[in-house]
């Protein structure tokens, strides 16, 4: 990696503004401020329920499968090395792998698809990247000072804009987060980082439940087949789960060499030399190449098809919407039965808002058990 591709992360006065805070904080201790934002994350107690939130499969089903924590944690590894080989701010990308899902409500997509129905219904939306925000500006309280986490404007801006953009006329509320610009290449990484890990452990966690076979995967998903077929002849006679194996952290290496390479001259075609080159480029310069990036969406829709749209996890899907659904219809017709410190932001915040919010930071496990013990309460 050339040195000319440091400039174009964090670095210099850009880190300095970036590293700015709503509060003041303590004289430092050795610790970068992303370093600092990196164990505020960490430490906290939405991430800490990461642990209990589904990835793709519920804990219940088994001890191996990815939660939303184990999965954070290899968006993490994936991200920081990315971050280290363009010689970008490896603790900010870091940082923003660590939050990135802290916004997500239990049962992984079907339990947010759930709470987006509900709210749509009172004129409002679930967005996991807004929630995540008032996570870490609101509802986190470890300091005597402020609520909140207090984090660096470049963490809460890679936050909000890792993977998506958002138009400024419709979310003024964030106007301070330079929506008509792009993000930092460390916060463009991350989006990408996520897919990489989805895209091997969903493969891995679909043959461990049964509900996938790995001849019928290398049969329709070319790049899991390259990989295979290379490790095959390197372990000759070796038994197929250990290929599979080999073959995914193959395929793992794969994506990310490419998004690597790709990031790189795409930043070096455009001549960018600091990070303002890479906020008023038209597009994100972090992305795979064209036959990457075909492979990319071909798995996707053999994951959707085949794994995510199955029978088995369509009836968790649909045990999530029934549990989700019925708790906020719950509290909206009888919002007393709010914790009282939920019920007291209603003023502030609407009743469906708050609601949510208080659904949302559950766990899976929390949520059946609210959901067991309304239900002997109430016949829904």
């Amino acid at each position: 990696m050339t040195d000319s591709l440091r400039f174009c992360g964090v670095f210099g006065d850009e880190e300095i503004a970036l590293s700015s805070r709503a509060f003041p904080a303590p004289p430092g201790d050795g610790r970068s401020p992303f370093e600092r934002d990196r164990d505020r994350v960490v430490q906290s107690r939405a991430f800490r329920r990461l642990a209990g939130k589904t990835q793709v499969f519920t804990s219940r089903a088994s001890d191996h499968f990815r939660s939303r924590l184990t999965h954070t944690i290899e968006v993490a590894q994936i991200a920081r090395a990315t971050a280290a080989s363009l010689g970008l701010d490896e603790d900010l990308a870091e940082t923003l792998a660590l939050v990135h899902d802290i916004g997500h409500p239990p049962f992984g997509h079907a339990g947010e698809r759930a709470l987006d129905r509900c709210l749509s219904r009172h004129g409002r939306r679930f967005d996991h990247n807004i929630h995540a925000l008032r996570i870490v500006e609101h509802f986190e309280q470890r300091y005597a000072a402020h609520r909140g986490l207090n984090l660096t404007l470049g963490v809460r801006e890679g936050i909000i804009k890792h993977s998506r953009d958002y138009a400024p006329e419709q979310h003024p509320e964030l106007g301070e987060y330079f929506l008509d610009q792009r993000p930092p290449l460390e916060a463009q990484l991350i989006d990408l980082a996520d897919e990489i890990a989805y895209l091997t452990a969903d493969l891995d966690d679909g043959v461990e439940s049964g509900l996938l076979e790995i001849s019928h995967i290398r049969e329709h998903v070319d790049i899991l087949r390259r990989c295979y077929c290379t490790v095959e002849k390197e372990h000759a006679g070796v038994d197929e789960k250990f290929l599979f194996n080999e073959a995914l952290q193959l395929m793992q290496n794969v994506l990310t060499d490419d998004l690597i390479e790709t990031t790189a001259r795409g930043v070096a075609a455009i001549g960018a030399e600091c990070l303002a080159d890479i906020r008023r480029h038209p597009a994100r310069l972090a992305v795979f190449s064209p036959q990457i990036e075909a492979e990319r969406l071909q798995e996707k829709r053999y994951l959707y098809d085949t794994l995510y749209t199955c029978e088995p996890l369509e009836t968790e899907h649909d045990k999530a919407e029934e549990v989700v659904t019925a708790l906020f219809d719950y509290w909206i017709n009888d919002p007393e039965e709010l914790p009282v410190s939920y019920f007291e932001e209603t003023g502030n915040e609407g009743l469906a808002r708050v609601v949510a919010d208080y659904i949302a930071g559950m766990t899976d496990s929390f949520i059946l058990l609210q959901y067991a013990q309304i239900k002997r309460a109430v016949r829904f």
